[in-house]
């Protein structure tokens, strides 16, 4: 058995980033962007006018009592021709300003008499109201570095600058084998020694909370041929494989035995943890496999304690593998030798809160958990308001 500090060591070295990849503008969010992104032409294209009012010379308010108003530059229009001294042209907002204009003076601050209008703005500056040529980027120049997040706002930024698509971080191609000849479809009526299948529910549902493609699932007989050939077929296909059930030591757990008949390459089996002792990791090729234990609440601490890590890396997002401290909100007790993840919820105080029904087939507990709080292998004893780690549960898995 490793501790749990290895195994997670192990899989952040095996987690690698996946190549980058071309997906058009509304399919990009929350994704990581995977290029250097550099501006196509100048932002705005032209000088453009930031206000409804009067593109005008600035020269002319010492020249000329009014300004005779001519011609009309709605947005979308082309340019109007080149300003004469004396006039003024009607502009609108995102309009081009007319050649030989440097100020749009806002409509509020002007007084119309028929065709001529008169300033009324004492505090009015030359090229003020006017949004420059190249004023927020130049053509050529770099205005998105690879690896920032691609937030709404960055998604209406590349299309300001006429993008359609970039290359981004892919999220990984994940499959979810549950196996079990006991489990139930929820719905269905129980038969003699059946229970019903949550683990693929939960992990479905945890892929989704982080806006991923929904995986693939199979569900599996404890059958050792059957588990094969699923296995072979899904491996090439795939980043990562999620298996549920099947890897501790019993007569019908079959998992270790299938991967080594596929070729998987195994990791490690076994963490110095509780829940989830029996975790297991294998790779072939390019592909992560985790050999989650069956127990519903081992599933899901395994799955936030590895599985997470692993998808974040891969898709270049930020990786907290020590997890983030907080106080613990009352004392607890536990032997040596075993990390502890207990599930818990971070309360009005701030402070990581145990929650009771802890044991490794419990969910209700999970249902009211917002993080599992780490108590190291070799304390036994911790104290309320003792530092512990967490690892938030919610995406972004920041708080």
């Amino acid at each position: 058995m490793i501790s749990v500090a290895e195994a997670i060591q192990i899989v952040l070295t095996h987690s690698g980033k996946l190549q980058p990849v071309n997906m058009a503008l509304p399919d990009v969010p929350d994704l990581i962007l995977g290029e250097n992104v550099v501006s196509d032409a100048d932002i705005p294209p032209f000088d453009q006018s930031a206000m409804d009012g009067y593109a005008i010379r600035f020269a002319d308010l010492e020249i000329f009592d009014q300004l005779q108003i001519n011609g009309e530059a709605p947005a979308g229009n082309p340019t109007l021709p080149p300003l004469s001294a004396g006039f003024a042209a009607r502009i609108f907002t995102g309009a081009p300003v007319p050649p030989n204009a440097d100020t749009v003076v806002m409509q509020e601050k002007v007084t119309v008499n028929g065709s001529f209008l008169f300033v009324a703005d004492p505090l009015l500056k030359q090229g003020a109201n006017i949004r420059l040529k190249g004023s927020q980027c130049k053509q050529g120049a770099m205005v998105l570095p690879a690896g920032v997040p691609l937030t709404a706002g960055a998604v209406g930024f590349l299309a300001m600058i006429g993008r359609q698509q970039v290359l981004v971080q892919p999220p990984p191609r994940i499959a979810i084998l549950v196996t079990g000849k006991e489990l139930a479809t929820p719905g269905q009526p129980l038969l003699p020694g059946q229970v019903y299948d949550c683990n693929s529910y939960s992990l479905q549902a945890a892929l989704k909370n982080m806006h991923l493609p929904a995986p693939t699932l199979h569900k599996l007989p404890d059958d050792l041929a059957q588990i094969t050939v699923c296995l072979t077929q899904t491996l090439p296909l795939c980043d990562i494989v999620l298996l549920t059930g099947g890897v501790s030591v019993g007569d019908y757990d079959l998992v270790p035995q299938a991967l080594k008949q596929c070729g998987v390459e195994i990791m490690f089996h076994k963490v110095k943890q509780k829940p989830g002792k029996p975790l297991l990791l294998g790779k072939k090729n390019g592909c992560l496999v985790f050999g989650l234990p069956g127990n519903p609440a081992s599933v899901f601490t395994c799955f936030y304690r590895y599985v997470v890590p692993a998808i974040q890396q891969m898709m270049g997002l930020p990786v907290y593998p020590n997890g983030h401290s907080r106080q613990l909100a009352t004392e607890w007790q536990k032997k040596p030798g075993l990390t502890v993840l207990l599930k818990g919820k971070i309360n009005a105080a701030g402070k990581a809160e145990p929650l009771s029904n802890q044991e490794s087939y419990l969910m209700d507990s999970f249902a009211q958990a917002d993080c599992l709080i780490e108590l190291p292998e070799e304390q036994t004893r911790f104290e309320a308001g003792q530092m512990v780690k967490v690892h938030f549960l919610h995406y972004p898995f920041t708080h």
